[in-house]
């Protein structure tokens, strides 16, 4: 199962419509919405992985955190903490707040969703994003082995390539681009 398909299955299906609810859209809305952001997200986190201290950084933020309890439990959605953990996500994942907004912008012109419920919406998903690949990582409970230097191939980078990498050919552009392109 890829980043996108656990989203949407995530809380028993169920994950999309409280997002929906909670920024004032309907169920097509926020499905849109996060076939647009999710792909962005996990390219910045590919960005990431490929830059020096990026995979560790990245290891560093899925040991740390609780990020999985934003698929878990409805409720931590609305909690400040998803919007405030998000925007250290997309911060680390994008360097810039300019850029976070030029991913929300984007996705607004081709939902038809106001760029500022996307921009609201951003960090959240952002949250829901890094929960997903913790739980993907075994929960964030690495072993020093796991988390280590093992690049893209072994360790925590293998972990998410193989969960953000859809068709398994050893790229996520591809899998990135046709979650952009299904809409």
């Amino acid at each position: 199962m890829n980043l996108l398909e656990t989203l949407m299955n995530a809380q028993g299906g169920n994950l999309v419509g409280n997002l929906a609810q909670n920024f004032g859209l309907d169920q097509s809305q926020a499905t849109a919405a996060l076939q647009h952001l999710v792909p962005m997200l996990a390219g910045g986190v590919q960005k990431n992985m490929n830059q020096a201290g990026g995979l560790e950084a990245i290891a560093g933020a899925l040991q740390g955190g609780n990020h999985a309890r934003y698929l878990d439990d409805q409720s931590a959605l609305t909690q400040p903490s998803a919007v405030t953990d998000g925007n250290a996500i997309l911060g680390q994942l994008f360097g810039s707040k300019e850029v976070s907004r030029q991913v929300a912008d984007h996705a607004a012109t081709n939902t038809g969703i106001d760029s500022g419920i996307l921009k609201q919406m951003l960090p959240v998903v952002a949250s829901m994003v890094m929960g997903a690949m913790q739980n993907h990582a075994g929960g964030g409970a690495l072993s020093n082995s796991q988390a280590g230097m093992g690049g893209q191939s072994s360790g925590i980078g293998g972990l998410l390539n193989s969960f953000l990498d859809s068709n398994k050919n050893g790229s996520i552009v591809d899998d990135v681009l046709g979650m952009l392109l299904k809409r």
